[in-house]
């Protein structure tokens, strides 16, 4: 019996003793993790694996291979090209640390609500009666993208449910028009993250306020609102070019083939079954408005609940500290439900019909929820290199001897990573704070031009990139091929881009809102009416 006990107690202890040595060997391995540092932390290598990704994406026109090779690309450097660190880097501190983090999880929720929205919208019959009550009321080309840019500039609560929602509305309507799909997505995507950092009251603002340590962030964002030129000159110019009928570069093209009946013009038509759903005849516009309208409020009351203006915070102040991803999925919630109850009330859908519409949905959404976690984890893969940082030296760099001529290069530099990295908020997280600590105590009016620098030149890079989450959002809402949608709005939104610049320029030398965007505008349209006349009108 002793020696059963003594046997026992050996075998015990043993245990004990391995998982004690276990456990300083994870700890002393998670230590050594924490103090790893990769050799090409904080230099200009942190920026390559997401140039690779959007160099192989217009390239190869293949979006999923070319964010992996990015991803891939962005691992190697990371572990110094180990086979383990690589793989352990990628996977589990990339994939799976993106998606399982709360605010991606709640993005992608409110998508796949979205895409059920919108089918039960199409299966109701909503948008097939706007259509036909548009196809009534408007008799133009001009006209229909008229009418898309009002809707998008009308929806500027969030970028992402101005993407998904304009689509969807509008999508009907151009295709009657013949409007190709490309154009669709540029007028989509030129309403969404531009119009949103121009209105004070939405998830952007909310998110540029939070990044302004030290100052009132929503004072100074709505100071700044006059200053974003490339927000600004972006409508000019969408407007503009409907008018002027200014088409040019890939787009021309586009537009030429969809007035001849291909509203595609490649061979990729990723969306094309979705137009052959059984959709009953019954529904009228209001099947369509009143979802609308029912997610525009549940979303504005999700948004500032969160804020805590149901506990006594007032409702601009609830809005500027919101959680958008949070707000959006409560928001959505509450939108399908009130949709489904109102389209079984009506007889308009069965609640069995209703409910297949979710998974429906969802599968519309599966291309773009899988080139955003794609794009999260290549931004992953990007801040472990240290991109912050070296943005941060360059930038530190830059501010002595270049006073004046600071806001265009902040807007460069912002375009730059923004487009990079495929994030508008985290380039203002990165920037922001450093414009304020560089000019809070030396010149107020330059601090504020040069966080509207950071803003436009995050939007610009934002607009442009192939893999930015407002891109992808535009692809999907106009259900467009992504790189047709990249590879058509290119031309335009760098048009926009080089006025900005030059007019950051101007503004860093008057110091003058009006004086500088009345440049920027009379540029715009000097430029417009120069196209016009190169190429003629294609009808």
């Amino acid at each position: 019996m002793k020696n059963v006990r003594r046997k026992l107690l050996t075998g015990g202890m043993a245990v004990l003793m391995l998982t004690f040595f276990c456990a300083v060997t994870v700890f002393a391995a998670d230590g050594e993790a924490a103090e790893y540092v990769p050799k090409m932390y904080a230099t200009f290598w942190a920026l390559v694996p997401p140039i690779v990704a959007i160099v192989l994406a217009l390239i190869t026109k293949e979006v999923y291979s070319s964010l992996f090779v990015g991803i891939l690309v962005g691992a190697l450097f990371y572990s110094n090209f180990s086979f383990e660190g690589t793989v352990v880097h990628m996977i589990q501190e990339g994939f799976i640390s993106v998606i399982s983090d709360s605010y991606n999880v709640g993005i992608l929720i409110f998508l796949v609500i979205l895409g059920a929205v919108v089918c039960l919208m199409n299966k109701a019959g909503g948008s097939a009666a706007f259509g036909r009550w548009a196809g009534r009321k408007i008799k133009s080309r001009i006209g229909t993208q008229l009418v898309t840019i009002l809707l998008g500039v009308l929806i500027f609560i969030d970028d992402y449910f101005n993407c998904l929602t304009v689509g969807s509305v509008m999508r009907p309507v151009t295709d009657k028009q013949n409007i190709s799909r490309a154009k669709l997505a540029y007028l989509i995507d030129a309403t969404a993250a531009p119009v949103c950092i121009i209105a004070p009251i939405s998830s952007w603002a909310a998110a540029v306020s939070g990044f302004v340590e030290g100052e009132d962030g929503l004072t100074i964002f709505v100071k700044a609102i006059p200053y974003n030129f490339y927000a600004l000159l972006t409508l000019v110019m969408m407007v503009g070019m409907v008018l002027l009928k200014a088409e040019f570069g890939p787009m021309r093209t586009h537009e030429h083939n969809a007035i001849n009946g291909d509203i595609y013009t490649t061979s990729a038509r990723p969306y094309a079954t979705a137009e052959n759903e059984t959709v009953t005849q019954r529904g009228k516009v209001i099947d369509l408005v009143f979802p609308i309208l029912s997610l525009v409020v549940c979303c504005v009351l999700g948004m500032i609940y969160t804020g805590g203006f149901f506990s006594g915070v007032d409702f601009v102040t609830a809005f500027s500290q919101s959680d958008a991803s949070v707000g959006l999925v409560i928001g959505s919630m509450f939108g399908i439900l009130i949709t489904i109850i109102f389209y079984v009330a009506r007889r308009i859908l069965p609640f069995r019909e209703c409910m297949g519409c979710i998974p429906e949905g969802f599968k519309a959404m599966v291309p773009a929820i899988m080139i955003l976690s794609f794009a999260w984890t290549l931004k992953a893969m990007t801040d472990s290199l240290g991109a912050a940082e070296f943005v941060d030296t360059v930038m530190q760099g830059c501010a002595g001897s270049f006073m004046k001529f600071l806001p265009a290069i902040i807007f460069l530099v912002g375009a730059g990573l923004a487009f990079a990295t495929g994030t508008s908020w985290g380039t203002f997280g990165i920037l922001i704070p450093i414009v304020v600590h560089v000019f809070e105590n030396s010149n107020p009016q330059l601090m504020i031009i040069s966080i509207s620098a950071c803003m436009a030149g995050a939007v610009c890079g934002d607009h442009c990139s192939p893999i930015s989450d407002t891109t992808i959002m535009a692809s999907a809402g106009a259900q467009c091929d992504h790189v047709n949608h990249v590879s058509t709005q290119l031309p335009y939104a760098l048009t926009v881009a080089a006025i900005s610049c030059v007019t950051y320029v101007v503004a860093g030398f008057t110091q003058n809102a009006w004086i500088s965007l009345a440049f920027g505008v009379i540029v715009t349209l000097v430029v417009l009416e120069v196209i016009r006349r190169k190429h003629k009108a294609i009808i």
